[in-house]
């Protein structure tokens, strides 16, 4: 077993050990997520973005339940309405999900969240605020790839595949800066020291 996969495995056990001692509902559905790996929070989110049809990024106490029971956490009604309302601060009957996924986080370092925008702008090579399969050109070489070499896969499909380590399996192949933080977010739950994160990050994104 890698390194990493050992970090996330601790993770998950530590967080199950965890939920079963707390009662506030924000840490509750943190914990949840982190009991799925490093792409829980990840998933999460994309539970949301899926649920706001019409884009302005609120949903409503009723779109957050359901969002809820999609991603399948276990919160009581009564958690429920009470993370709802700390998070609808002017009492509209909405809250923007990007807040609550910003809260849902793990805290970061000053330092962690700098490698990740570092390795992101790396990787957005147009600037554009979106990594594309087009982006990847010349960043991420497949040639040495199996499938490639094989045949089972063109570049393009590849590149697809890579991105969706950060979208996710039903995502639409492009990645967000917001997206791309959750995942990472999960990653970085899973190691405890800052020299150690630096020096993965740094290793494999060549910053």
């Amino acid at each position: 077993m890698t390194s990493t996969a050992r970090n996330e495995r601790e993770m998950v056990l530590n967080a199950g050990k965890e939920l079963s001692l707390t009662t506030d509902p924000l840490e509750r559905l943190r914990l949840q997520c982190l009991q799925r790996g490093v792409a829980g929070i990840r998933d999460f989110g994309r539970t949301f973005r899926i649920w706001d049809d019409d884009g302005d990024r609120k949903i409503s106490y009723e779109e957050f339940v359901k969002g809820l029971s999609d991603f399948g956490a276990s919160l009581t009604a009564t958690e429920a309405q009470q993370l709802f309302h700390s998070m609808d601060k002017n009492s509209s009957g909405s809250i923007e999900y990007d807040e609550l996924l910003i809260a849902l986080r793990p805290p970061m370092s000053k330092s962690r969240i700098s490698l990740i925008l570092a390795a992101f702008q790396k990787m957005d090579k147009t600037g554009d605020g979106v990594i594309t399969p087009e982006d990847l050109k010349g960043v991420y070489n497949v040639r040495s790839h199996p499938k490639f070499i094989n045949g089972e896969k063109t570049e393009e499909q590849i590149f697809q595949e890579y991105l969706r380590t950060f979208d996710s399996p039903h995502g639409d192949g492009k990645v967000t800066l917001q997206e791309f933080e959750e995942y990472y977010a999960g990653v970085s739950a899973s190691i405890d020291s800052d020299v150690y994160f630096d020096l993965m990050m740094r290793q494999a994104w060549k910053l």
